[in-house]
């Protein structure tokens, strides 16, 4: 009877020491807990190489792991991982997540970087904490890594390289390369003829340039021969025409005298009448046609220039078998 009370005891006294171990145990996790920060990544990205219990580190330093790996039912493009790191990490405004390779091992990790100097932590706000928190903790933002951008981009890069050989294949056709073969030909030929006649190209060219050449020399003598003939004109016929009209001037004051001179001497000239009037009136008319005649000489120069009153008449025309036109007076 002693001895089975003893084991009742000892049971006793185990159980009771197991209970208190296992109250210990969760006493030390949700000590050990309180001194971490949990948070929600979400990667629209494929997380092959993050499992649970990888690392996480904010800038190169450990600072946590990985809690919990899940598909988001409400999305299922993305991934939710929920990390844990350490209540001093600065997980402040402007951080964001990447999946970084550790070596060539296949093995990934969570990569936190980006935090901006005093801002505030990243937190649930107040106003909004169900569509900003889904899961009840902070989350943090993603962006691709420079694999993770390519690997996402691999399809669209493998879709163009395949463009891009189909096209190649269609250019480098027989037909096009027929083409190309005989426009390389034909450019051989020109530039083997034109390397035979290069000799005459350059006599050629010489020949332009001496050509060029007299050819500024001749404008620059037909400049200096329209200056000349502008100071011809300037020095010789315009002098010629001024005196013309000044004697055309001097012809219509003596016509002017005359008529004054018959105008006060009438009464004295009316004895006369019979003998002197006749030869006056003939004065008289002969000054008007010279004159007139002057008057014609000058708007002529002035018209058709000085070579108009020295140039010979034109000849008669003649036809064949028949006497000339006597020319008109």
């Amino acid at each position: 009877m002693e001895t089975r009370s003893n084991h009742v005891l000892v049971g006793t006294v185990v159980l009771v020491l197991l209970i208190l171990m296992a109250g210990f145990v969760v006493w030390l996790a949700r000590l050990s807990g309180t001194a971490d920060k949990e948070y929600d990544i979400f990667f629209k990205q494929s997380v092959n190489g993050i499992n649970k219990g990888s690392n996480v580190s904010f800038s190169g330093v450990a600072s946590g792991q990985v809690k919990e790996i899940a598909l988001f039912k409400e999305d299922p493009q993305f991934v939710r991982v929920r990390i844990s790191v350490r209540i001093e990490t600065p997980v402040l405004q402007g951080t964001t997540a990447t999946i970084q390779g550790v070596g060539f091992t296949g093995v990934n990790e969570i990569l936190l970087d980006g935090a901006v100097k005093n801002q505030p932590p990243i937190a649930c706000p107040v106003d909004r904490p169900q569509s900003a928190c889904p899961f009840g903790v902070p989350v943090i933002p993603t962006r691709q890594g420079g694999l993770g951008a390519l690997l996402s981009s691999a399809p669209q890069l493998l879709e163009r390289l395949s463009s891009l050989a189909e096209r190649l294949t269609d250019l480098l056709s027989d037909k096009n390369m027929a083409s190309i073969t005989g426009i390389l030909d034909n450019t051989n030929r020109v530039t083997k003829a034109l390397a035979d006649r290069s000799g005459d190209l350059s006599g050629t060219i010489a020949e332009t340039r001496i050509t060029i050449k007299k050819a500024g020399e001749a404008a620059d003598a037909f400049s200096k021969l329209a200056k000349s003939a502008d100071g011809l004109l300037n020095n010789d016929i315009k002098p010629v025409t001024a005196n013309l009209n000044k004697a055309v001037a001097s012809a219509q004051h003596s016509l002017e005298q005359v008529d004054l001179l018959i105008t006060d001497a009438r009464p004295g000239v009316q004895v006369f009448s019979k003998q002197t009037i006749p030869e006056i009136s003939q004065l008289v008319r002969d000054l008007r046609v010279m004159s007139a005649s002057l008057t014609k000489v000058a708007e002529k120069i002035d018209r058709e220039g000085a070579g108009s009153i020295l140039g010979a008449p034109k000849l008669p025309d003649y036809t064949p078998g028949k006497a000339p036109k006597a020319p008109k007076k």
